[in-house]
């Protein structure tokens, strides 16, 4: 028989198991292959199940996540070409959003397209990942945007909470350099893996960070309650912006931030005094120019 302390045991683990959820991620990952010319499109669809598969079953943190409390996010992959069988030149487009209180809206944190991404896959093959080493170009990239949804998330809810994560980013970047592969180093293109994680880290876009947590927590999470309160909120946050983008112009974090937020921005600043609106789309068209003609809408 089994005694009662067993019992209690057995179901204590069984709550356990319950309540440690882990995953963090909500992964949907999308493979746009229309440009390959080849019979053998099953691939592409695995690759569907297995990259969603590593990002939402993964435990990316050691923290306690309900199924309620995962992110969601897209990853959506364009293949360009096909090199070899089991090669493959990508764009990369990564999104996440993070819910609203008080409402139903899914805030954009992150909206960044990644250029740059050569890697091998082959079928069935499970995907190998260690935090301390590089091992492949595949599971390098997706661990490395797991990491930077996970810390922009976690900068939301609280000021810089996500330094932890974005710093296992930056070691990856590391790892990385070694393989000599595009998006790994400081060379070439400003908007790839390099910058991204590095004005994140540096010092100086320290306040852009403090910002997210404004934007989010201050504002929007406010919104339904107090929307001019939260419109001056996110005008300290852009005003702000503007002195770090005067300072770093070519800032791929000012951009990012813009590239989410540009539609939502929109939204928020088309009510309000027209003094503020007026502020607001002056401080974007100065920071953001080739979006002027949606950033009317503001005026309007």
């Amino acid at each position: 028989m089994i005694s009662n302390f067993k019992y209690i045991f057995i179901i204590a683990a069984l709550l356990f198991s319950i309540f440690i959820y882990g995953q963090e991620l909500n992964c949907n990952v999308q493979v746009n292959a229309e440009m390959i010319q080849t019979s053998e499109r099953e691939v592409f669809r695995d690759m569907e199940t297995a990259f969603s598969q590593f990002m939402s079953t993964r435990n990316w943190t050691n923290d306690v996540i309900l199924p309620q409390e995962r992110i969601n996010c897209n990853i959506i992959i364009t293949i360009n070409t096909m090199p070899n069988i089991g090669s493959f030149s990508a764009s990369v487009q990564i999104q996440s959003a993070r819910p609203i209180y008080n409402s139903n809206y899914e805030s954009i944190i992150f909206n960044f397209a990644d250029r740059e991404w050569d890697f091998e896959y082959v079928q069935s093959q499970p995907i190998e990942y260690t935090e301390n080493n590089y091992i492949n170009n595949l599971s390098s990239l997706l661990a490395y945007y797991a990491y930077i949804i996970i810390g922009l998330d976690y900068d939301s809810f609280g000021e810089l909470s996500g330094a932890p994560y974005f710093q296992i980013a930056q070691n990856i970047v590391n790892n990385a350099q070694q393989a000599n592969r595009t998006g790994w180093d400081s060379f070439g293109s400003t908007r790839n893996r390099y910058w991204l994680v590095e004005n994140i880290n540096r010092k100086q876009f320290e306040n852009l960070r403090r910002g997210l947590y404004k934007y989010h927590r201050l504002a929007l999470d406010q919104y339904e309650e107090k929307p001019e309160e939260a419109r001056k909120e996110i005008l300290l946050v852009l005003r702000e912006m503007k002195r770090i983008k005067d300072r770093f112009p070519n800032s791929i974090l000012v951009i990012s931030f813009l590239d989410a937020k540009t539609t939502e921005l929109i939204n928020i600043f088309s009510e309000g005094s027209l003094q503020t609106r007026r502020e607001v789309f002056n401080l974007l068209t100065q920071m953001d120019p080739s979006q002027t003609d949606a950033y009317k809408k503001i005026l309007n």
